[in-house]
């Protein structure tokens, strides 16, 4: 749990702001109060001189005049300080960047307690283009067949959800009973708490349905919850990944190169190669806002072209020796 308390007030209003009037879920308010959290810390080093321990530095009572002082040149030295200090990628970057703009853009506009907006004109690292990492259908079937251990009929049913649906993980601990529904259809809640339609194919309602003969008693609080911790309460993502980890290593698996999130690769990946899924079906799918996010699994198949290309007529022409 966070303790927005930890922040000046005119940032509790920030995040207040984010979570009624932008609807924005409780993990990305986390995210947000993490992030403005670093940045009011940066603020108090780079101009107050803080001279204790970065991660101990308490900016509850942080002026406002630390923000309304900042120019441009500082929001550099603060993207220069993730980079080199921190060791960040540029994704990273660009995501607290994405935070101290809307920021700035709500102490101009909505709270009105700044003139001038210095975040207006700053830019984003440039992000590589790199392609999702990804099982392969074998690797895939081989992390299935790890599965074993007292919980493994409800492990079993997680692991085949990610792989056949593409969930991520706040999405899949979020499954209540109730959200499946005509029997084969769930309803995700995902980012921005936007609902979207997944159709549960065999393995998955297999699974399901063998996980739900032997689903503990649940709390009351989680009575509804599809997954179920030891203790009845609903399975929390911190379980998932030591439960994937777990499992990427018996089956040969690099635990430090996979996780949850490149399972939902997996299933995007496997139904564009293999399934011929349409790329706005699989934006559905995968509740991408934007089709530029989805596209990148149509770079993946590097196979399909090189056959394409050595299927070429004139693949095989060579030039004769005169």
């Amino acid at each position: 749990m966070i303790d927005q308390n930890e922040l000046p007030v005119y940032a509790q209003d920030f995040l207040a702001y984010m979570g009624t009037i932008k609807n924005c879920s409780e993990n990305t308010i986390k995210e947000y109060f993490y992030d403005l959290r670093m940045f009011l810390r940066f603020l108090d080093v780079h101009k107050n001189t803080n001279p204790l321990p970065f991660d101990e530095i308490a900016v509850g009572q942080l002026s406002i005049n630390a923000v309304k002082d900042t120019t441009l040149s500082d929001l550099y030295a603060y993207m220069t300080y993730l980079s080199r200090n921190r060791g960040m990628s540029s994704r990273s970057r660009g995501r607290k960047a994405a935070v101290v703009k809307s920021f700035y853009k709500f102490m101009l506009t909505k709270s009105k307690v700044i003139d001038i907006n210095p975040a207006q004109e700053l830019e984003a690292p440039r992000l590589s283009k790199e392609l999702p990492r990804y099982l392969s259908l074998e690797e895939a079937k081989k992390l299935l067949s790890s599965i074993d251990g007292r919980y493994n009929t409800r492990d079993f049913a997680i692991v085949v959800i990610f792989l056949n649906c593409g969930l991520r993980v706040s999405e899949l601990v979020g499954i209540n009973i109730k959200h499946i529904r005509d029997n084969d259809t769930l309803v995700v809640r995902g980012k921005g708490n936007k609902d979207r339609t997944i159709y549960l194919n065999d393995a998955c309602l297999f699974a399901i349905n063998n996980y739900m003969s032997v689903r503990p008693k649940p709390t009351t609080k989680d009575s509804d919850a599809l997954f179920l911790s030891m203790r009845g309460t609903r399975i929390s993502r911190k379980t998932v990944h030591y439960m994937l980890k777990k499992y990427f290593l018996k089956a040969g698996l690099d635990a430090e190169k996979y996780s949850a999130h490149k399972l939902r690769h997996t299933a995007a990946t496997l139904m564009y190669r293999h399934g011929g899924v349409d790329i706005r079906a699989l934006q559905s799918i995968l509740g991408h806002k934007s089709i530029s996010t989805t596209e990148i699994y149509t770079h993946v198949n590097n196979e399909k072209i090189r056959e394409a290309i050595e299927s070429n007529p004139l693949s095989n022409i060579k030039q004769e020796t005169k």
